[in-house]
């Protein structure tokens, strides 16, 4: 960054004056600074500007305004035609990385004594983060109110479940089936939890610990999605080895968690796809586990993958490329993940399919 700007102007000239007073303000000021004169060429050139608009001063100076971004150009070209000043135009500038850079600036001619505009001084700020705050801030508004109406939901959901399961329960009295009183009092044993945490954005969460197989809750939760899969055509490839496969988490979440991410992959594959769950157990040493062992749980589908540009939004709350979408499925299944202290990571490449990576704590005992 240069801290002393070197400035084109005759020594006791206006021009001068103005851009010794343009330094001297570079150096309390965190906005950037431009000095044009009346023959549009740039006389001064702030340290700060170089910043915000990834220029080099010593390219700049002495330069026409033609060296500047087409926006910033026109905006100090117009308030030299007019003589008059301009305040606080937004600007948007594509950033060096791609994400575009939002900058405001302001402009004021300085006149000679005869009142004659002779040249403009434009002050530069780069406003990027405050409006990158200010989206935060409406999306926490809009998940508080999401989170409000969850809490009225699950309350009334939860009133009208005592009739359902009052009504089920008898069925299954009438019912001998046994194999089917065990899938049917589990379901609702699920929506029960699922509801009482209402898509979890209502409140803190209160997971039920033990200690589990996964392989079971695996199992379960392929056995909910089976009957896709077959209408589908869709392979699926178990390959579990993971022994053992003791893990302490909640039964109920942890399938909530799978069955988000098999129907993602169901999603994103059409007939005749392949569906891959591999579980393996990583020894304790590695970047992710130096001192515990862990679970690692693959979920890989030969989908259409995700953009890249997708890829960075994906664990987003609302955020979804399905026409019918809530953008909740995946930010849910990392909470979970989360509370269950683990990490879930996704890798994908378009045309080659998708892959979800769970690591879980494992719950053995070490010698």
């Amino acid at each position: 960054m240069v801290t002393d700007v070197p400035l084109k102007a005759t020594e006791g000239s206006e021009d001068a004056q103005l851009a010794n007073s343009a330094e001297i303000l570079d150096q309390c000021l965190g906005c950037g600074i431009l000095v044009v004169d009346g023959q549009s060429q740039i006389t001064a050139f702030s340290a700060v500007a170089e910043t915000v608009l990834g220029l080099k001063a010593a390219s700049c100076l002495g330069q026409s305004i033609e060296v500047l971004p087409v926006s910033i150009r026109d905006v100090i070209q117009r308030s030299l035609a007019t003589g008059e000043p301009v305040l606080e135009r937004q600007l948007t500038l594509p950033g060096a990385l791609g994400a575009n850079v939002i900058l405001r600036l302001s402009t004021t001619p300085f006149r000679n004594l005869n009142g004659q505009a002779t040249g403009v001084v434009a002050v530069i700020n780069n406003i990027t983060h405050v409006r990158l705050l200010d989206q935060n801030l409406r999306k926490l508004d809009r998940l508080a109110s999401i989170g409000m109406l969850s809490a009225s939901m699950a309350h009334e959901i939860k009133n009208a479940m005592v009739a359902v399961k009052t009504f089920v329960d008898l069925l299954i009295k009438k019912n001998q089936d046994a194999s089917l009183a065990d899938i049917v009092g589990r379901e609702m044993r699920r929506i029960d939890s699922i509801v009482s945490q209402m898509l979890r954005f209502a409140g803190p969460a209160r997971p039920t610990f033990g200690v589990i197989h996964l392989h079971q809750v695996i199992e379960q939760s392929l056995g909910l999605v089976q009957h896709h899969l077959e209408g589908r055509r869709i392979n699926l490839v178990r390959s579990f080895h993971a022994a053992p496969d003791l893990v302490r988490a909640d039964a109920y979440q942890l399938e909530q968690a799978f069955i988000n991410l098999f129907f993602n992959a169901l999603d994103a594959m059409g007939a005749n796809g392949e569906l891959n769950v591999v579980t393996e157990l990583v020894p304790p040493g590695g970047a992710e586990n130096p001192n515990a062992p862990m679970l690692r749980v693959t979920v890989h589908d030969t989908g259409m993958g995700i953009p890249q540009e997708n890829l960075e939004r994906l664990f987003e709350p609302f955020f979804t490329t399905k026409p019918n979408g809530t953008g909740l499925g995946l930010p849910i299944t990392r909470r979970i993940v989360q509370e269950h202290r683990g990490v879930i990571s996704v890798v994908s490449e378009p045309h080659k399919g998708t892959t979800f990576t769970l690591l879980l704590p494992s719950a053995t005992r070490q010698p």
